[in-house]
């Protein structure tokens, strides 16, 4: 439930270039190359040593792909949980719009991607034919092996907004400024209205939604203008004040003013209301201050783009830590529903990231806008299972 409540975030920022080339003989140092290959084998058995006559064949030799933060050992199709039962066209136009900007390796595959799609719209059995036939499944592990890992969600919220202050909308949504980007969140704050009028672009009632838009790196606002005309836009990640990210959450479980299970947004929204005082204190914990730019929203089913630069489709877009998986792969993705035990098992596209997805096996699931969707973010904090759909090195 504490998923997205705990991590750092904007999303829509590249994530620091670690480089671990030095300690992998053969790892490329762009998520974007060609990963390095080598053959891996399974470990014998223990009693292999003790009784070779009775002990079974080892397994043939899997080519591994060697990445930054991760490997990817080559994989049968059987072994990717509920593939043959799955819906692959809600993924497949997620794919089409990835195309837009190809990873490294995919601008000819995308070309007959579309082309098919141009041909006939294809059915589920002809899509799964062509993934089949087109690319090879790698499950995605660390390097020690581990191949379970952490699944969480986000979202993208949904708010009215004035665009200018007035009534109880007094909480700015800022352009970047060259002046205010050096300074703390405390210190924006209580810069002069006037001051902050200058920058923003526009005003929301509450100071918690206005942190919210900013974790979650975008939002949409039901923005009324002066005139009184009323329409959507989105505002989009441009900048921080390059101060690092603390979380209120994690705060007020450490000082013991909630207990981990309380720790979800409407339990710190229910705190502030019984704490109306420290609201300010509490925000001020959290030093990291971002910026946005508007963008126009005429079509209320796009979602924002990620840090892939495509639109992200919900339910089949996922943030990811781009040096373990590039921008643009497919994925199959294994785990269960939030605060459930029902399989989630679906193909899915790294289409962003976020200043807290790093490490092999990590994802964000893209639940969409709405508040469904913020439920559904709130509480997701699932074990995942990954791999990775690479082309073929004979696809023509």
């Amino acid at each position: 439930m504490l998923a997205w409540l705990l991590r750092a975030r904007p999303r829509l920022t590249a994530l620091t270039a670690l480089s671990l080339g030095g300690l992998i003989l053969g790892t490329l140092s762009g998520c974007s190359s060609p990963p390095a290959q080598t053959p891996t084998a399974p470990a014998a058995p223990a009693s292999a040593a003790s009784s070779p006559a009775t002990s079974p064949a080892p397994e043939p030799a899997r080519v591994t792909l060697l990445r930054e933060r991760s490997r990817w050992v080559a994989a049968d199709w059987a072994e990717l949980p509920g593939w043959g039962d799955a819906a692959l066209r809600p993924a497949w136009s997620a794919l089409l719009r990835g195309c837009e900007r190809p990873a490294q390796g995919w601008a000819q595959l995308c070309q007959q991607a579309r082309a098919l799609e141009a041909q006939d719209p294809p059915d589920e059995a002809t899509l799964r034919f062509w993934l089949i036939k087109q690319l090879q499944p790698y499950r995605v592990e660390d390097f020690q092996g581990q191949s379970s890992g952490l699944l969480t969600g986000y979202y993208e919220p949904e708010l009215p907004a004035q665009r200018r202050a007035q009534g109880n909308f007094r909480v700015p949504l800022l352009s970047p400024d060259p002046q205010l980007r050096r300074l703390t969140r405390q210190q924006i704050d209580t810069q002069s209205p006037e001051r902050l009028a200058r920058a923003a672009l526009a005003w929301l009632e509450d100071p918690l939604d206005a942190l919210v838009v900013q974790i979650q790196g975008s939002g949409r606002l039901q923005l009324t203008e002066p005139d009184g005309s009323t329409r959507w836009v989105r505002v989009a990640f441009a900048g921080h004040n390059d101060q690092p990210y603390q979380s209120i959450g994690r705060w007020l479980i450490q000082q013991g003013e909630l207990q981990a299970s309380e720790a979800s947004w409407p339990g710190i929204k229910d705190w502030v209301r019984r704490n109306p005082k420290q609201q300010r204190e509490l925000l001020w914990r959290n030093p990291r201050y971002v910026f946005f730019r508007e963008e126009p929203l005429p079509d209320l089913k796009l979602g924002p783009r990620g840090a892939q630069g495509v639109p992200l489709t919900p339910g089949h877009s996922v943030a990811v830590d781009r040096l373990s998986v590039p921008y643009g792969t497919p994925l199959w993705l294994d785990s269960t529903e939030p605060l459930s035990s029902t399989p989630l098992r679906r193909l899915v596209m790294a289409q962003d990231t976020g200043s807290a997805i790093v490490g092999a096996v990590r994802a964000d699931f893209f639940w969409g806008w709405g508040r469904e969707a913020e439920a559904q973010a709130g509480r997701m904090k699932q074990s995942l299972r990954l791999w990775a759909l690479w082309p073929r090195q004979d696809t023509p």
